[in-house]
């Protein structure tokens, strides 16, 4: 049997990466930073619903962008595909320094801090503990992909009901505190109180609601090893994004039933917070439930990155080691590998999530660019098949949101934003050093020791060129 990437997920492991990667952490977290900009539930609750809208656009372009070019590794291969090595590879660049492992660290640690905060009931977990914790679970996140693409699939379909049943429960509490109260507590009583239409404020109020979106992209980083893709693809994205949307709306339905605004506003957690009013004895079960969901997040991401960085080393942007396939397990272990170890690397970092301020524009910036190469292929490549075809309007208008998306850090975080923007730019010199010379005029000591290096990996875990590699 060929030594590659197999095509083992289907139509169900893919709705349950997509649902499980962007329900993360988010919808527990982030509807405190949607109310303070917005001022009003009622215009809160609208953001959320644009918020679903406008990422179903964007999940719709990359679904013809999918079936278009059929290649894992999502916008790295439409960049590549539309604009070049150099593009592609400042993309790929930023993604190992900075977009891929600080958002994983990121997600460990509050699955760290979830599960153990209940055993510190009045004061801060230590610190070590926490790190600890995460690392155990990127640990064992790690192991299972390593060991089969089917049990990381598993584990993406028993944590992504988990956490939609976690859900359930907060919406049908907020639904039983409706018919029992109606709108004399909660929110619902003035729900036009207090709004805020400054455009800065509802920009950053849909910056915070597009986070608790993110993650719809996932599957076309594996689209590989998707059974049926020109099928799958866009099925997946038609039944994920309405129940991911539907969801966040009613779960924000139920909080604004139970909480005020000025309570949601002061809790760095508005799902703990509506539990320990609405469940009771009970209330543990939405911590775990937090928990589970960062880990099903957790895992997706990981299996995503991992494809990136597999596609990056094959079109020889990364070492070749990292474009190995195990020949027992067909799973890209040297990639999962790189993309855990980066992750475990940054749980040293004290305050991992000062670093998601560096990324926030990287990341719309990259897919603005993806869905920027759609415009340009339509025009320089009609001839490329489109199984797939939405509206030209589509695309163009997720791109001039984008190119706001990509200001508006620049406005809330300049600093963190010039940082991200001098590392992105390292990328450049990088490129022109490693790949675009020619190959003589590096030092020899460079091959050696990669030579030496991918051996000795070889020997540790037994891998080999995929055939796609070997033609």
């Amino acid at each position: 049997e060929a030594v590659n990437l197999k095509k083992k997920i289907t139509l169900a492991n893919g709705v349950a990466l997509i649902v499980g990667n962007i329900i993360g952490s988010g919808i527990f977290l982030t509807p405190k930073g949607v109310q303070q900009e917005c001022g009003s539930p009622g215009l809160s609750l609208i953001i959320w619903g644009i918020c679903g809208v406008f990422s179903l656009v964007g999940a719709l372009c990359y679904a013809e962008l999918g079936t278009t070019i059929v290649k894992s590794g999502a916008s790295y291969a439409y960049i590549l595909e539309a604009f070049g090595p150099l593009i592609g590879f400042v993309r790929l660049w930023i993604s190992v320094l900075i977009i891929e492992p600080t958002v994983q660290a990121a997600i460990a640690i509050t699955f760290a801090i979830y599960l153990i905060q209940p055993f510190f009931p009045t004061c801060e977990p230590p610190f070590v503990a926490v790190r600890l914790i995460a690392a155990l679970c990127v640990t064992i996140i790690l192991v299972m992909n390593c060991w089969s693409v089917r049990y990381g699939t598993r584990i993406q379909d028993i944590f992504a009901y988990a956490k939609v049943i976690a859900l359930i429960i907060i919406i049908i509490a907020g639904i039983v505190s409706l018919a029992k109260y109606g709108t004399s507590v909660g929110s619902f009583s003035k729900p036009w109180a207090e709004t805020n239409t400054n455009i800065g404020s509802l920009t950053l109020a849909m910056y915070s609601g597009l986070y608790s979106y993110a993650g719809w992209d996932t599957l076309n980083f594996m689209v590989e090893e998707l059974k049926d893709p020109y099928r799958n693809l866009p099925l997946a994205i038609y039944i994920s994004m309405p129940i991911c949307t539907i969801i966040y709306l009613l779960a924000n339905v139920a909080y604004y039933a139970v909480l005020t605004p000025t309570e949601i506003v002061a809790s760095d957690a508005v799902a703990v917070g509506f539990a320990n009013r609405t469940l009771g004895v009970v209330s543990w079960i939405i911590p775990i439930s937090v928990a589970m969901s960062t880990f099903g997040a957790l895992n997706s991401s990981l299996m995503a990155s991992s494809r990136l960085f597999f596609v990056g080393a094959r079109e020889k942007q990364l070492p070749d080691y990292f474009a190995m396939v195990s020949p027992d397990r067909f799973t890209p272990v040297p990639s999962l590998l790189l993309s855990g170890t980066l992750t475990l690397l940054y749980l040293f970092v004290e305050d991992v999530f000062t670093l998601i301020n560096y990324y926030s524009f990287m990341y719309w910036l990259t897919v603005g660019l993806a869905i920027a190469g759609q415009i340009y292929l339509r025009y320089t490549k009609p001839e490329l098949p489109r199984p797939l075809k939405v509206n030209i309007l589509f695309p163009i208008t997720f791109c001039l949101a984008c190119l706001v998306l990509v200001i508006v850090p620049f406005y809330q975080d300049p600093i963190g934003s010039l940082i991200g923007s001098a590392i992105l730019l390292t990328g450049i010199p990088v490129y022109f050093y490693f790949i675009y010379i020619n190959p003589n005029r590096r030092p020899q000591l460079l091959y050696t020791i990669m030579h030496v290096f991918t051996c000795l990996m070889q020997k540790m875990f037994p891998v080999v060129m995929s055939e796609s590699n070997l033609d």
